[in-house]
This record gives C-alpha cells, structure tokens and sequence, in this order.
C-alpha cells in the first residue's frame, strides 16, 4: 500500500490572486519529458506597473516558495514576471507614495513582509533561477540576487534606485552586491543608481547568462543594439564591453531596436537547459551545495535586515516621503526632487517636514498629489 504522505505547506490550499504560481514539464538530456517531475514558475503578475510588488503580492510570494520549497517533485524554481518590459522594478510606488509615505510604523510592518519575502527565496529547498524579462531595479534587483541563478535577455537593466528617489539599498543590495562583483563596482551601482546593461552585468558575474530578444522582421535575433557589444574599443584600447552606446550611435541604435520585436523563445529555452542540466545532479548534494554558498548571502542579510529594517521605516517621514511622492506623481522626465534646494535647506537648519518636503518636489507632481488630495477629500 503506498504512503500517504503528509502536506508541509503553511497553507495548502491557498489560491494566489496577486502573482501566478504554476508549474511546467522537465525535459532529460535527450529532449524527453521528465515522467513525475515538474518545474515550478513563480510569476510576478502586474505588468502594468512595471511587476512592482504591492504588499498584497508579497505575502502571496512569502507563501509561495515555501509551496515550491516542499514541493517533492519540483526539481527547480523559476522566479520571473509577465511581459517584455520588466522582472521588477521594487516595491509598488503608489502604495509607498499614497499610504506608506509618512507612516513609519506602517512601513515597519510592511519591510516584516518584505523581510521573510527575500529569507524564503535565500532558504528555499530548491535551486531558484531568476528569469530576467526586463528591468531589474531596485528591489526587483535585490530579490533578483537572493536567487541562486539568473538567466536574462540582453535587453534587461540591472541597476538601484534608493538614494536617487528617497531610500538606501538596504533590503539586500548592500548585502549582495559586492559577493557579484567587488565593491567599487558595488558602491558605484547603489549610490549613483546608473542602470547597467545585461552585457555589462555579464562582464562583471552579476548574471549567469544572456540571450538575444531583439528580433528583426527578417525573423533574426540580434544583440541588444543600445548595447556596446566590442569588448575594446578602437582607439584607446579601453574595456566597454556592456557600456551604453552615445551620440549619434544611441540614436541609430533606438531606431534600429524600434523596428525590431521583442521575442523571449531563447529566453525560455535557456532557462529549460538550466532546469535540465540540475535534473541531472542528486537533489540532497545540490541543495547543500547551495545551502553552503547561500550562507555568504545570508551572514550579511541576517546581521543587518533587522536594523535596516528599522532605519528604512523612520526614513518613511523624511527623504522617502519626499523621493518616492516625486517618483509617483512626477511626469516621466520630472521624477526627481531639487537635490541642490534640499541640501541648502538642511545646511539652513530647516526641519524636514511637509512644508519643506512639498517645497522641494517637482512642479509636476507637485501639482499631481494636490489634485489627488482635493479628489480624496470630496
């Protein structure tokens, strides 16, 4: 009589509404299916918003790697998102900017979630590869790194957002980063906040792998165009292997991306090889391979996510309440805050408060949340 065996999900009949949970055929080596055994695919699910994570998404996502994690017949976890725009762009800057803005103790509560979110993919049983669709911003960057694999197309862009619109990387980029690669080019990524390219962070072992998805209408991949693809340039002899194209190479460059579609079948294919190549390795060796790797991750994130998290909720009534309401109600190229205004008032001895908040945001969204605020308090 075969065993019953027992469910170890916390909540084993959960239906998730906010993210897509599913699972997909393994292929062996030689292209057959895998009788009894799956893949899992966790699916951030709200394209419209660039795959930002509400909170209502992130207790969904808490719940489901422990689903994938105790699941037996899952060989791998395949953490992505819907669309060809973005993976993740952080948390969801209409919640920050609208109810989080201001409301430390709410916050605090919030970054609990946020917390056990990024500790379940670190502490998950199985080897969790990021599928990059797009963006790779901010906190969409960070739990990117809490995977164990990353698999990209060229088209995506790495990179932070934190002092630049009113936080501090602090939900595992200044833990993470610098493991992938040193830190100056760490430092250089969290406080500038430049986006690097997918060839870039490539070159520098952030990714494990990047493909084609720019497709012409002749049906050929090419390499992302905006990308310097040369790995020397001609003249100085210098490594630009990654960097952005300038000038009037950018301009030639958007035309010809403009004319292309964006396809992820090499995508797809990419991480199927991937789930492929850990179907053929014992299961309890590979997971205490990655269990002894992850430890490097999760010595700097238990000895500082605590702390962070306290700091980041109090920073939820000064430059966050200014930096994430500029990001939101600003227009597309007016999203930042007078830098400049704000450090004379500081230096003034000005104290950080709405006054001075509202003083430094932007016309445009300025303009924006009071005409939301007068809508609210009809």
């Amino acid at each position: 009589m075969p065993t019953t065996l027992l469910n170890h999900e916390l909540l084993a009949d959960l239906r998730f509404e906010h993210i897509r949970y599913e699972t997909r055929p393994v292929k062996d080596k030689t292209g057959r299916v895998a009788e009894g055994l799956h893949q899992v695919w966790i699916t951030l699910d709200n394209e419209k918003q660039l795959n930002s994570y509400t909170t209502s998404a992130v207790k969904e996502l808490i719940l489901a790697f422990r689903r994938a994690s105790a699941d037996r017949r899952a060989v791998a976890v395949v953490f992505t998102a819907m669309g060809t725009r973005a993976f993740c762009t952080g948390g969801n800057t209409a919640e920050y900017a609208t109810y989080y803005a201001q409301r430390p103790t709410e916050y605090l509560q919030y970054m609990r979630l946020f917390n056990d979110m990024v500790t379940g993919i670190l502490l998950c049983d199985k080897p969790v590869i990021c599928r990059v669709n797009g963006m790779r911003i901010g906190g969409g960057q960070e739990i990117g790194m809490a995977c164990d694999f990353t698999v990209a197309g060229d088209h995506a862009r790495f990179g932070q957002a934190g002092p630049v619109h009113g936080s501090a990387p602090d939900g595992g980029a200044t833990d993470f980063l610098h493991l992938f690669v040193g830190v100056g080019k760490a430092a250089e990524s969290l406080v500038l906040c430049e986006p690097w390219s997918a060839h870039k962070a490539l070159r520098l072992g952030l990714v494990n792998e990047i493909v084609a998805v720019h497709k012409t209408s002749a049906g050929q991949f090419i390499a992302n165009p905006l990308a310097v693809t040369d790995r020397y340039t001609d003249t100085m002899g210098q490594l630009v292997h990654g960097e952005w194209k300038t000038g009037a190479a950018a301009e030639e460059a958007k035309q010809l991306a403009k004319k292309c579609t964006i396809e992820l079948s090499l995508l797809d294919e990419a991480c199927d090889r991937l789930v492929t190549k850990l179907l053929h390795t014992f299961p309890d060796c590979t997971r205490k391979t990655l269990e002894s790797l992850r430890k490097k991750k999760l010595e700097h994130w238990f000895q500082n996510a605590e702390s962070s998290r306290s700091w980041l909720s109090l920073n939820m009534n000064t430059e966050a309440a200014a930096g994430f309401v500029a990001f939101h109600f600003g227009d597309r190229e007016e999203r930042e805050i007078d830098f400049a205004l704000l450090r004379r008032r500081l230096a003034e001895g000005v104290r950080f408060d709405p006054a001075l908040v509202n003083e430094v945001l932007p016309p445009s969204a300025r303009k924006a949340r009071e005409k939301e605020e007068a809508g609210g308090s009809r």
